[in-house]
């Protein structure tokens, strides 16, 4: 039951990133710093996402 909640907070701290890289693209002006963040935000949040995703679909719940 741990992993499968470390893997909801996981998902969620890459939803988040992921869209913190939207809104940082949409409100953007395009400087280097930006293009940065972007980057950044999302390589971590799909990174977290997926991370969360398999760990929710990999943990197997056993019956107590």
């Amino acid at each position: 039951m741990e992993k499968r909640i470390l893997g909801i907070v996981f998902s969620l701290m890459g939803a988040i990133g992921l869209i913190m890289a939207a809104v940082t693209f949409v409100n953007g002006a395009g400087g280097t710093r930006n293009i940065k963040m972007i980057v950044i935000y999302a390589i971590l949040g799909a990174i977290f996402f997926f991370a969360g995703m398999g760990l929710i679909r990999n943990t197997k719940d056993k019956p107590s």
